[in-house]
């Protein structure tokens, strides 16, 4: 049976209307890298400084600078409008359900976690916000990027939240998230269920193509797939 369900927060668990796309663009746009949307998206999930020096990499030749140092920048201007938004902005919410979710996860007595391609101060402004830190009655453990030696789509993340929660095996593991690389994640841990979720940044096409055992609408459906499992 399954005994972990290891979340994404943006997009997943967090609505924030497509706030981490904005913030990084916006990021990016002041180092004179112009990123669109659709080259973002294509990051979204992993670990933000990889994806950031993706995208220095892709603009080598307009930056003329050195590409660690510029992703050092953009990574921390990142960080700083990441947190102002979370913190402040009034239409940062949980995704409608989740919360329901998790304490229906927890009533079947499985423990509930999140992972993140944010940093871990980043995280916390959100689990503050919401009341989802760790030893609340909604989450049990949660995962930063920063973390771990590899973010997504490896399965570092995964394979911190088991230890700390003591579950063995990825056989008792279920993810759910709404980008490639959450499911990228699921596959390369081996999880039991990969869950991706189609209100977040990426539509039911663009997630099929990944492995996975599940391609739903959103988190409510999460508990009847693991309890059915």
């Amino acid at each position: 049976m399954i005994k972990l369900v290891v979340f994404d927060m943006a997009g997943t668990t967090v609505y924030d209307g497509d706030a981490v796309n904005r913030c990084l663009q916006e990021a990016l746009h002041q180092r004179c890298i112009p990123a669109t949307r659709e080259d973002i998206n294509r990051v979204m999930g992993i670990a933000k400084p990889v994806a950031i020096r993706h995208m220095i990499d892709c603009y080598t030749a307009l930056t003329g600078t050195d590409a660690d140092q510029e992703t050092t920048l953009i990574f921390n201007a990142f960080r700083k409008i990441m947190i102002s938004y979370y913190r402040n902005a009034d239409e940062v919410k949980p995704i409608e359900g989740a919360e329901q979710a998790f304490l229906e996860l927890k009533a079947l007595g499985i423990k509930v976690g999140l992972d993140t391609g944010f940093s871990r101060d980043v995280a916390d402004t959100i689990l503050d916000r919401f009341g989802w830190g760790v030893g609340s009655e909604l989450v049990d453990i949660t995962v930063t990027s920063d973390e771990v030696v590899h973010g997504r789509p490896y399965p570092d993340m995964i394979y911190r939240a088991m230890e700390l929660m003591g579950v063995e095996s990825t056989d008792q593991v279920a993810k759910v998230g709404d980008t490639p690389s959450d499911l990228q994640e699921g596959e390369s841990a081996n999880c039991a269920l990969i869950i991706g979720v189609t209100e977040g940044s990426h539509t039911r096409e663009e997630l099929l193509p990944y492995k996975h055992t599940h391609v739903v609408e959103n988190v409510t459906k999460v508990p009847a797939i693991v309890s059915a499992f």
